[in-house]
């Protein structure tokens, strides 16, 4: 080579020198040391944190700073001179690489035929020079023709008739004016029987009941649905103290008090929905559980 083009060539390789992150190096000539191509100023243009391989180690680098069989650090550049990267690389890539060039290979019909088809897709793609002329970037592929419409128009498609459900009658305000009205009255008549001939304490419960009733259905009409399940799960709390104090009463009163057969509605509603609400929690304690693959037990 002239002198002038190695000039050139070390130009390029300072210019790549500033511009790149890694750089690997093959060159090598049988029996004989292989070329210097990356200096040690190349190396110092470098951007700090960069990567140089040389392949070429074993047979002096290609790089003036490696140093055969060792990984050094050069002014902020890593260069590797290993001189087994073959024993470091996984059989599979070896293997799937030299396929790739086997069948880059027979697709240019090996040495006895060996022709470069620039039909050819794949050769087109990897082709950068031929004969002189710059082939790259490769010719953009035209756009796959879309087929043509059938001639024959698409048969009609019966549609089902849907029924439609007639919406529900609302009731008149008069009806919804007598509904409420009646239904204040039935409450007004429960609260004066109470009244009459249930214990001064059992209206001051009472009264709280109801109070707490409106308290509670104002907060829980509030919660988010998807929380719904974990608030069962922390109803079971209050649910127990309802159980407690139900068995309070009812140990401390008599069959024949209101307060008394009260008390034990309290016990069984209270028992319905602690029971409940151990069984969701139990239900989804279980969507957190995986079965082990040996013991077959969930875990």
């Amino acid at each position: 080579m002239s002198q002038e083009f190695i000039e050139a060539e070390m130009r390029l390789f300072a210019q790549q020198s500033k511009e790149v992150d890694i750089i690997i190096t093959t060159a090598q000539i049988p029996g004989k040391r292989a070329p210097l191509l990356i200096k040690r100023e190349h190396v110092e243009l470098m951007k700090e944190g960069s990567v140089v391989v040389d392949m070429a180690a074993d047979s002096g680098g290609n790089c003036e700073v490696t140093q055969k069989g060792q990984i050094i650090n050069y002014k902020g550049v890593t260069v590797i001179g290993v001189t087994d990267l073959p024993s470091r690389m996984a059989a599979q890539s070896s293997q799937m690489y030299g396929t790739n060039l086997l069948n880059l290979m027979d697709e240019m019909k090996r040495a006895k035929d060996f022709v470069v088809d620039l039909n050819n897709e794949i050769i087109t793609g990897m082709c950068v020079t031929y004969q002189g002329e710059a082939k790259w970037p490769p010719p953009k592929k035209d756009p796959p023709k879309q087929a043509p419409p059938p001639n024959q128009a698409p048969k009609p498609q019966i549609l089902k008739p849907v029924e439609v459900a007639a919406p529900k009658k609302r009731r008149s305000l008069g009806a919804r004016i007598t509904i409420g009205v009646i239904l204040w009255i039935i409450g007004l008549a429960i609260f004066c029987v109470f009244g009459l001939w249930g214990p001064e304490t059992f209206l001051t419960h009472l009264s709280i009941f109801v109070l707490s009733c409106i308290v509670g259905w104002t907060v829980i009409w509030n919660v988010t649905p998807a929380l719904h399940t974990p608030l069962l799960s922390v109803t079971n709390a209050i649910s127990g103290i309802v159980i407690l104090g139900g068995m309070t009463l009812i140990s401390h009163g008599s069959w024949k008090n209101t307060t008394t057969f009260f008390a034990a509605f309290s016990i069984m509603f209270a028992s319905i929905n602690a029971a409940g609400g151990f069984l969701v929690t139990y239900k989804m304690l279980r969507m957190f559980k995986r079965e082990d693959e040996t013991t077959g037990r969930q875990v």
